[in-house]
């Protein structure tokens, strides 16, 4: 078998580095356009398999969330080759599928399974995870401060609003899950509540450049360089109001790296059952809201109550497991 070389990307990117920098840093896949080069991709996060790493694709004002899968020294370099390419098209079929039926996914933007890359559609916004610890943790501050009643809600309007959104990640599971697509970690993490459009198409810090190519800030009038207009789109990105996010924000679905099509009910309460362990381990009160999720993704579509019962099973199963050690 002829050696493995380090496959050559085509324009705008430059091949990815395939061991550590002397530093001991985890490998950056390196995501340069053919004209001016973009400052280097920002790491997010790192699992077990791969690297998600924050860049721009193409433009400056396209934000692009790039999943990296280096290569594992462990494995036999045939077999880590196969593997990558499964996992990378899996993951990529399973998000263009989603799209294409409605379901709120990242967009597939470009891949390559053989330098192990994946580029999607940058999703701005706060994980259910993190909406129900600021809002949960506050209702408990609220009512330990509150002078009324202990069955009072001291903020009926932040209730009223978490219940509404469950209610959106009910139907947003049901509808993946009836489009015969699974998650396979479906956790609170890996949902998230996107703000909806503002009223500009304009970001923040994405001003016109002048004749050399600088960005010029429209309020100061000050050039910036490329880095600085990244730096200043994500800092905008990211200051959200979290009222209005939790009232009118959309559920989106990521990291579809576990996904698989598959029509099966077994496939499918294990999906709840995994969201329902999620919701527990948040808050103890997430748990009720997690009835919420329930009672809508049984009223999403039509086998939806077959998975439910399906669900006892699973869970009976896991109170099993849990008990034997």
């Amino acid at each position: 078998m002829a050696p493995y070389t380090p496959h050559t990307l085509p324009p705008p990117f430059t091949p990815f580095p395939s061991t550590s920098n002397a530093s001991g840093e985890p490998p950056q896949p390196a995501l340069l356009p053919a004209s001016a080069p973009l400052p280097p991709p920002r790491l997010v996060t790192q699992g077990a398999e791969s690297l998600l790493f924050r860049t721009a694709f193409l433009t400056l004002d396209t934000a692009c969330a790039l999943k990296y899968r280096p290569a594992k020294a462990y494995r036999h370099a045939a077999l880590d080759r196969r593997l990558t390419k499964a996992r990378l098209l899996a993951e990529a079929r399973s998000l263009v599928k989603c799209r294409r039926e409605g379901v709120r996914v990242p967009a597939v933007l470009g891949a390559d399974w053989v330098a192990g890359w994946l580029a999607m559609e940058w999703i701005p916004g706060l994980t259910i995870r993190a909406c129900l610890d600021h809002f949960l943790h506050q209702h408990h501050h609220d009512i330990s401060s509150s002078s009324a009643p202990a069955t009072a809600d001291p903020n009926p309007e932040h209730s009223a609003a978490l219940w509404g959104l469950m209610a959106r990640v009910g139907r947003a599971v049901g509808r993946l899950h009836e489009i015969g697509v699974v998650h396979g970690d479906l956790t609170t993490s890996n949902l998230m509540i996107r703000p909806p459009p503002p009223a500009t198409t304009i970001p923040a810090g994405l001003e016109p450049s002048d004749e050399s190519g600088e960005r010029i800030s429209a309020a100061t009038g000050a050039r910036k360089t490329d880095e600085e207009t990244i730096v200043a789109a994500e800092e905008s990105e990211d200051d959200f109001d979290a009222t209005a996010l939790l009232q009118h924000g959309t559920v989106w679905l990521i990291d579809f790296g576990l996904a698989a099509q598959t029509p099966q009910d077994e496939d499918r309460a294990v999906d709840l059952y995994v969201l329902e362990r999620a919701f527990g381990s948040t808050h103890p009160a997430a748990e009720e809201l997690f009835q919420e999720v329930l009672r809508v993704y049984g009223e999403s579509y039509k086998g939806a109550k077959t998975a439910l019962r399906r669900l006892e099973d699973v869970r009976a199963r896991g109170r099993k497991r849990s008990m034997i050690g």
